[in-house]
């Protein structure tokens, strides 16, 4: 069965980039200040704001400046098992991964 997906992948960059955009906000630095603090061109940092769209390295820049890093080390830690399947799948690989 799958999954119904409620938002395109490009409104999913755009929250993501609101959510960076506040969290700078809310800790009062300017753009030119995040890109001098992360390392990412303030072009980047700029056009991620307005349009979502930035590279996995430059996003992890960014959380690291936002002292956010954390988060991103979090990222797909605790996906949920779809179906019955996928435990048992993953149970057979890690005891034969061990032999």
């Amino acid at each position: 069965m799958e999954a119904l997906v409620w938002e395109t992948a490009e409104e999913l960059d755009m929250k993501l980039a609101q959510r960076v955009r506040n969290i700078r906000r809310r800790r009062k630095i300017s753009q030119e200040e995040l890109s001098r603090m992360s390392g990412v061109s303030y072009g980047s940092v700029k056009r991620f704001e307005a349009t979502g769209k930035i590279s996995l390295l430059s996003l992890t820049k960014l959380a690291m400046a936002l002292d956010m890093a954390d988060e991103l080390r979090e990222l797909f830690t605790q996906v949920p098992y779809r179906n019955i399947q996928e435990v048992i799948d993953e149970r057979r690989r890690n005891t034969t991964s061990f032999i």
